[in-house]
């Protein structure tokens, strides 16, 4: 079996990259066509850059890094997904996917590093300079016998974003994550790039995606992304105004109603750790857990 050789993804590896990372991560929801998409037109504003790992004509490795522009932290540069297939570990791969991603951040300036190691990949992380810093729960839901429609109390209204102006949406998106629990904040979600990866992703399911109305505002909203019978609740949240009144628990049940009416049969999603009150919401809903990762962080001087 031949070393593999790292270079850049190409928009025709995007079903090998999907196969690939369906069986490393088999709860990430991440269609050919929205991956296909990100290699041909990049985000907006993130110098983004993929590679791929070949070895055999076989893609078995992949990583991205870009430059995190949802944040006002300055200096932060991002590695996604780093990967590679579990026959062709221990053979330097990773270490070349990550000493490539590390250089183009260096060329965009970066000081800072975060991205995401599975537990027992923490090893491999900490030897490349990263420190684990939070937990990240991964969860399932069976929508085989779907939740039912919720019904909405006096004075709140369940709207489908279909239904909705894409900056109305963002609105509220941008809002209520604001305080996302993570190692920067997410504080400066521009319309342009939230445009790109979420409103004109070929993944988002805007009939099933649900916003919470109250006296005419939209103040919570619960986003759907999928890929055949799969589903991805992309983000649920609520204006800090109207938090306690279980808004995000209904839009989230009802945009899962919804995706199952149209298709969906499992749903997955993701929470820090400290993220109690929407692990809360979750649990009530029937998630049950299936993975974790951490959140690793580095300095590059």
């Amino acid at each position: 079996m031949s070393a593999a050789e790292i270079r850049p993804a190409r928009p025709d590896d995007a079903p090998a990259v999907v196969a690939l990372r369906a069986l490393v991560f088999p709860y990430l929801v991440r269609g050919v066509e929205p991956t296909r998409r990100m290699i041909a037109e990049p985000p907006p504003g993130e110098d983004w850059a993929a590679w791929v790992a070949e070895a055999d004509g076989e893609v078995v490795g992949w990583a991205s890094a870009y430059r995190n522009t949802q944040t006002s932290t300055p200096g932060v540069g991002m590695i996604s997904l780093l990967h590679v297939h579990p026959e062709h570990r221990r053979r330097g791969t990773g270490t070349t996917l990550i000493d490539t991603a590390l250089g183009h951040l260096l060329t965009l300036g970066s000081t800072e590093v975060l991205t995401y190691a599975h537990t027992e990949s923490l090893p491999f992380a900490q030897r490349h300079g990263f420190t684990p810093s939070r937990e990240v729960r991964y969860s399932a839901l069976d929508l085989s016998t779907p939740p039912p429609m919720p019904q909405a109390p006096p004075g709140v209204r369940l709207v489908s974003a279909a239904a909705l102006d894409p900056r109305q949406v963002h609105r509220v998106d941008a809002e209520a994550s604001r305080d996302e629990p993570g190692d920067v904040p997410t504080d400066s979600l521009g319309f342009d790039l939230w445009r790109y990866e979420c409103w004109d992703n070929p993944g988002l399911d805007r009939e099933a995606s649900t916003l919470a109305e109250v006296d005419g505002e939209l103040v919570a909203l619960s986003l759907v992304q999928r890929d055949g019978e799969r589903m991805w609740s992309d983000f649920t949240g609520t204006l800090p105004a109207y938090r306690g009144r279980g808004l995000a628990r209904l839009a989230k049940q009802a945009a899962l109603h919804r995706a199952a009416a149209r298709g969906a049969r499992t749903a997955y999603t993701s929470n820090h750790e400290v993220n109690a009150p929407m692990l809360a919401i979750n649990e009530r809903l029937g998630y049950r857990p299936v993975d974790s990762q951490w959140s690793c962080r580095r300095t590059l001087s």
